[in-house]
């Protein structure tokens, strides 16, 4: 047990005297036998010497000016009062402090304070949540366009069902006025005819007479009127030309349309008698009258007042600037005289027969 001390003589015994006498004195203070015990197997005898004549130093304990990361909890003791090399050893291993423990990571921890689960909803809830509106910005896009689309034909409609006067030129308000009037002042005269025709058949002696007469001039007019029998008198002969089938059916109905609103009362279209039942058909650029095709130029002829025709043709947006815009030609001739030669046979009736007069 004192090999420490052997060493320490065997490493003196080559240094010279002033160098020995300068070492300090090796303790050697024996530990108990439980002490020695206790030792690892691997704790080296003597502790290695930096420098001859410094002291030992001893595993475990810091250098110099370095700071121990061994912690220890014993009070540093002062500097002057030796401390055996292997009570020292002893401390410092005994001092050591242990890895700390890591907590087991697969260990399941049950949550602290997790609140208890809900019960279901009841159906009533649930019927509820489903029909409550929930709006997508899908839905009120398409929502809004709705809106805007009902907005615009509400517009559309108020708009067709006014008047258009108001976007009509000076000119064209001025012939409408002179229809209106026209067309009131004929009116007027028909009645007062009617009126003497009925006073003619109510007087005395030439009732009969009256009565032939009436009959006569209904049956010219009925005649006339039906397209049995040929007419004159002023009116108007309108000439249409057409590029590459430009005038469409369409057109010429707007056209016969605006001659019976002017108080046209024969109309002939070519060598086509019209009437109160006659239609304009018509495929591909064709226009046919009754079944009839017709072929450009369009010549028509009408019999009635030429002051009132003629304006009531160029009135802006109608049939003649319809033919204009499509490339077509168009002139209003107004004259004292024309004829209306064209004759139509009247069909027998099949199935209407005359109401018999009622008897007292």
């Amino acid at each position: 047990m004192h090999q420490p001390e052997d060493d320490a003589q065997e490493q003196n015994a080559g240094l010279p005297a002033d160098e020995v006498s300068s070492l300090p004195p090796v303790v050697s203070d024996e530990a108990e036998p439980d002490e020695l015990s206790s030792l690892p197997p691997d704790v080296p005898d003597e502790p290695e010497r930096d420098e001859v004549g410094s002291p030992p130093v001893v595993p475990g304990e810091p250098e110099g000016d370095e700071v121990s990361t061994v912690p220890t909890d014993a009070p540093e003791e002062p500097e002057s009062e030796p401390v055996p090399q292997d009570v020292r050893i002893f401390d410092a291993l005994n001092d050591t402090p242990l890895a700390p423990e890591v907590p087991d990571v697969t260990e399941r921890v049950d949550p602290v304070g997790e609140p208890a689960p809900e019960e279901p909803p009841s159906g009533w809830v649930v019927l509820g949540r489903a029909l409550k509106p929930r709006a997508t910005r899908a839905q009120i896009l398409a929502g809004v366009l709705c809106a805007s689309l009902g907005f615009a034909l509400v517009a559309q409609v108020r708009q067709s069902g006014e008047t258009n006067l108001a976007g009509m030129r000076q000119g064209d308000l001025v012939r409408i006025l002179d229809e209106t009037t026209n067309r009131g002042d004929a009116l007027e005269r028909e009645a007062d005819d009617l009126a003497r025709e009925r006073d003619d058949l109510l007087s005395g002696s030439d009732r009969r007479q009256a009565a032939l007469d009436a009959l006569r001039r209904s049956a010219e007019t009925q005649g006339i009127l039906a397209g049995r029998l040929p007419a004159e008198g002023p009116g108007v002969i309108v000439t249409l030309t057409e590029p590459d089938g430009s005038i469409k059916p369409m057109t010429m109905l707007n056209m016969l349309e605006e001659m019976r609103n002017a108080g046209a009362e024969a109309i002939q279209l070519n060598d086509q008698r019209i009437t109160a039942s006659s239609a304009f058909t018509g495929t591909g650029g064709a226009v046919l009258l009754d079944g009839v095709e017709l072929t450009a130029p369009y010549r028509w002829i009408a019999i009635g007042d030429p002051d009132i025709i003629a304006p009531a043709l160029e009135i802006f947006g109608g049939a003649m600037a319809q033919v204009r815009n499509n490339g077509g030609k168009g002139t209003v001739d107004r004259l004292e005289l024309v004829e209306v030669d064209a004759v139509r046979a009247v069909p027998e009736p099949v199935y209407a027969t005359p109401v018999p007069p009622a008897t007292d």
